[in-house]
């Protein structure tokens, strides 16, 4: 791969686990292991790197062998500030965001996502099911850093309406793949 084809993930595990009485999410047991841990076994062979956006329990993290990247940004302002946190401190092309708290993600998301992007030639692709858009899985090429940070320093944070300001791709995937742990009931699926 090119250097601009080079893919890098980042876990997006830094958010205050509200919905969950304020778990740190990614190391929420989920059938016998910790959420984070079923996101870096997907991406692990789909990537050239992985780093963890967290903003608490930095050890833990760490001790899965990757680089942690706590929000540059006050105040969890939002899922992403930690893919800015990234695209600050990565040297890839090509970014791969995913949440911590899907632990179905498909084996092939990141290549699909990269081909459909290059396909179209867009800085964006975002993966889709056949009923709705799954804004928080995406690939982003990584020179939309300043789109980015512009976008956050007005105060914005919803990823859709970021990524409604770029031209972009969706990539339909099984919709079983993004099912995630947002509330405990959740963690009693099978």
């Amino acid at each position: 791969m090119s250097g601009t084809e080079r893919l890098t993930a980042v876990i997006l595990a830094g958010g205050q686990g509200r919905r969950m009485g304020g778990a740190d999410k990614g190391l929420i047991e989920y059938q016998g292991r910790p959420l984070v841990e079923w996101a870096l076994a997907t991406l692990t062979p789909q990537v050239d790197e992985i780093v963890i956006s967290a903003n608490r329990n930095f050890e833990t993290y760490a001790a899965y062998g990757h680089r942690i990247l706590p929000d540059t940004l006050p105040d969890y302002p939002g899922p992403l500030a930690g893919v800015l946190a990234a695209l600050d401190a990565v040297a890839a092309g090509w970014l791969v965001v995913v949440p911590c708290d899907t632990p179905h993600l498909p084996a092939d998301l990141a290549l699909r996502l990269l081909g459909a992007a290059l396909l179209e030639r867009v800085p964006l692709a975002v993966a889709a099911d056949e009923r709705r858009v799954h804004h928080s899985c995406f690939i982003v090429r990584a020179d939309q850093r300043d789109s980015l940070a512009a976008f956050l320093a007005r105060g914005e944070r919803a990823i859709r309406h970021w990524q409604a300001t770029l031209p972009l791709v969706s990539v339909r995937f099984d919709a079983a793949c993004f099912a995630n742990v947002n509330v405990p009931q959740d963690l009693q699926a099978d």
